[in-house]
């Protein structure tokens, strides 16, 4: 990974409402941690920030930052966390981690496809792509920006793992060597569709017969009708022995 150039400036605004002012007049805080020196409170110009970005292929970004009126003339640091505004996407804060260029570092490095698998172009399936990240080991020079993997031979029912990718040189892949990362599942069959759609309109048409059911009523049955008759009947009786006596 090529180091980009970038100035960083000592931050002392450090409470909340000193640093939404910060932001406001086009500045964004960042600290930056390392073994050599305690966690250090900087300031970057957020346009400059953010064309370095745009220009980069992913966030993981190796950076020569030199810090205005600092001792060090410059630190070599890998962009670790960006914390972005969760509406409009503006970068609110940035940390960096000050490295060694002869020092292996190990960081999280984004996954992409290139091509259209066979199984979708030819078969109808869809590929899944399930680890987008993948941790990986290296010197700062050696670190790839992202790994991309070729998916135009993957027929239906075939993947990709983490064992299986061919780790750039100098770069070792971290973790379980049988994790997937790509597959290609098979489309799903028109019986199965058809099924489920049969099911769904069944469990619909219970739901409207219980609906009408609980609106209008259940019918009485004959019994109870005979039953309510005999008491109405038992309850007249009453009431015309008591007219015959007067």
């Amino acid at each position: 990974m090529k180091s980009v150039a970038l100035k960083a400036y000592p931050r002392s605004q450090v409470q909340r409402a000193e640093v939404k002012k910060l932001r406001a007049s086009g500045r964004v805080p960042a600290t930056i941690y390392g073994r050599q020196a305690g966690p250090q409170n900087l300031e970057l110009n957020s346009k400059e920030f953010a064309d370095l970005l745009n220009h980069a292929a992913s966030e993981n970004v190796l950076v020569d930052l030199t810090v205005d009126s600092d001792v060090r003339a410059k630190r070599l640091a890998l962009v670790q966390e960006i914390q972005h505004h969760p509406l409009d996407g503006k970068v609110l804060h940035v940390d960096f981690h000050e490295v060694a260029e002869n020092e292996k570092v190990t960081v999280q490095v984004p996954v992409e496809t290139s091509g259209e698998a066979a199984g979708v172009k030819t078969g109808g399936g869809t590929l899944e792509h399930i680890l987008f990240k993948l941790k990986v080991r290296s010197l700062p020079k050696d670190l790839p920006e992202q790994i991309v993997l070729d998916v135009t031979a993957l027929e239906i029912g075939k993947s990709i793992h983490v064992g299986d990718i061919q780790a750039p040189s100098g770069v070792e892949i971290l973790g379980d060597k049988h994790l997937t990362v790509v597959a290609v599942s098979a489309p799903r069959a028109e019986e199965e569709v058809a099924g489920a759609a049969a099911a769904t309109a069944a469990g619909d048409v219970e739901m409207t017969k219980e609906k009408k059911d609980e609106a209008g009523g259940a019918p009485a049955a004959k019994g109870d009708a005979k039953a309510a008759a005999g008491d109405k009947k038992a309850d007249a009786k009453p009431e015309a022995k008591a007219e015959k006596k007067k």
